[in-house]
């Protein structure tokens, strides 16, 4: 388990650095401190690998939080914005999937686990009276993965993403008084103190 995890680090900081066509299996290994032999254990090609990185991104951030329902949704992107500037496996995971003509592949499967993660937050703040009527947990969970994944490419571009977090807090000032009662909306903490408590 070490050694898969010291070789995805690795292949996510050469992917991170030099993006898929430029890195190169013998980079990898260098950087982990490993030899061929270990990665075919692990991993059946360069490809492989790099889909083991495009696939991590759920794990870097769902576990590290307690909150439930809607603010559960909420810290999930406060802390993703907060990760994708200081996290090479994040950002690397990312920058593949957006990628993925240079692997010859098209495999929607990072952002489908991402709208999952996000509909089962919000399947729990609907069974908590958290939403409004008529509102759809896997529709809005979709939504949410679609419109994270445009601002970061936008914040990455304007401002390489140093400022992905007060989009973050934008996006849900703006989106919560339509999908939440009000109650909630009042309730809910979206700020940078509350980032700075989930990264704490």
């Amino acid at each position: 388990m070490q050694t898969r995890k010291a070789l995805l680090r690795a292949a996510a900081e050469a992917f991170d650095e030099y993006g898929y066509a430029g890195a190169s299996i013998n980079m990898i290994l260098k950087r982990a401190g490993l030899t061929t032999g270990a990665l075919y254990f692990h991993f059946d090609s360069k490809e492989d690998l790099a889909h083991a990185v495009m696939n991590a991104q759920p794990e870097l951030i769902v576990p590290q939080l307690q909150s439930q329902g809607l603010q559960r949704l909420v810290d999930i992107t406060l802390l993703w914005s907060h990760m994708l500037q200081v996290d090479p496996l994040l950002r690397a995971a990312v920058r593949l999937t957006g990628e993925q003509a240079s692997m010859g592949t098209r495999d929607a499967t990072p952002y489908q686990s991402w709208a999952k993660v996000m509909a089962e937050c919000l399947r729990d703040a609907q069974n908590a009276n958290e939403l409004q009527a008529g509102v759809d947990p896997d529709e809005l969970g979709e939504f949410v993965t679609e419109a994270c994944t445009g601002m970061q490419m936008f914040s990455a571009v304007a401002s390489g993403r140093d400022d992905l977090s007060d989009r973050a807090i934008r996006m849900w000032r703006l989106l919560l008084p339509g999908v939440a009662v009000p109650a909630i909306v009042a309730r809910t903490e979206v700020s940078h103190e509350r980032l700075k408590t989930l990264i704490g």
